[in-house]
């Protein structure tokens, strides 16, 4: 692996130019020439979103994917550093960072879980206390995380987050006879985040069958530019609105996931932490998509508050239904 330096952190407005896709070219192949690799293949970029851009290109050591993460998420570049150091079985090896630039460049991932012919619902079952077991492994390594530029949002600051969500969705479209009503859910915020205690790791903040790949029967982690740092259970939070299931099929895939956390209390307890992470997980999530949206929202625009409304209700399932 190779990390270089040099060259600010590029923005959405300029990853179409032919200037920046030149200067990202040309940097691509010099840190596959190190590599002993050869891109065999046109640079071709299928995807473009306000929070950031991939791009891909086929080379003597197969497709290769290049990301650009947006200023507000380039952190996941430095992540990658500790991801590979601490748990490295589960996620892709990065073959060149670029820190300053926030550049990354990683090897083909093979098959997500969402392109498997497999069953979603059974095969994220299987991988769920696989993704606890990377929690586990990461949770003595806070700090380097928070040192990678990882938001805080561990219980004892998100009152602090809450108040800062309810900012960010005033600044953009709103109803503010709804935002009132979220604000006076502050005392339970509260409340809960006292209820909850101090467990914290890296929260995915996104994990669905796309961002899962399997191969050769070996289970890897991709796309971590959501990330927290959070109470590890707030995961469940995602994984369960993605998959769009029923409360009972929720509660399958809660105990599939703390199946990597039995030791820590009784199972009972444990489901009560993960009811009150995923609730207030919503805080966090607000967040991420107001630093993803940042000034070119889209189509996305109503949802950070849309995420926040979700306070209105007393359990995150009724949320994600």
């Amino acid at each position: 692996m190779i990390i270089c330096h040099g060259g600010p952190v590029t923005s959405a407005k300029v990853w179409t130019s032919p200037a920046w896709r030149e200067l990202v070219e040309s940097w691509l192949d010099e840190q596959l020439a190190a590599q002993g690799i050869r891109r065999i293949g046109e640079l071709t970029q299928p995807r473009v979103r306000p929070w950031g851009t991939v791009l891909t290109a086929p080379t003597s050591a197969g497709v290769i994917w290049v990301k650009a993460p947006g200023p507000a998420t380039v952190f996941e570049v430095g992540l990658y550093d500790v991801l590979r150091e601490v748990a490295p079985e589960w996620v892709l090896e990065p073959i060149a960072l670029d820190v300053e630039r926030g550049w990354l460049v990683l090897p083909d991932g093979g098959t997500s879980l969402r392109g498997s012919t497999a069953d979603p619902f059974d095969s994220m079952m299987k991988v769920l206390p696989q993704y606890g077991e990377l929690q586990r492994r990461l949770s003595p390594h806070v700090n380097r995380l928070l040192g990678a530029g990882v938001v805080d949002m561990r219980a004892e600051v998100l009152p602090e987050r809450f108040d800062e969500a309810v900012a960010a969705v005033r600044r953009r479209l709103h109803s503010e006879e709804l935002v009132d009503r979220i604000v006076a859910r502050r005392d339970l915020v509260v409340e809960r985040c006292a209820q909850l205690g101090g467990l914290a790791s890296l929260d995915h903040n996104d994990l669905h069958v796309g961002n899962v790949f399997v191969s050769g029967g070996r289970v890897k982690f991709y796309d971590w530019g959501d990330s927290v740092v959070a109470h590890p259970f707030a995961s469940m939070l995602v994984v369960v609105k993605a998959m769009d299931v029923d409360p009972a099929s929720a509660e399958r895939l809660g105990d599939s996931y703390l199946e990597a956390f039995n030791d820590l209390a009784p199972h009972r307890e444990l489901v009560e932490h993960l009811d009150l992470a995923c609730w207030l997980g919503l805080v966090a999530r607000t967040l991420v998509w107001e630093r993803a949206l940042a000034s070119d929202p889209g189509k996305w625009a109503t949802a950070p508050l849309e995420t926040l409304s979700g306070l209105l209700s007393d359990h995150w399932l009724k949320v994600t239904q």
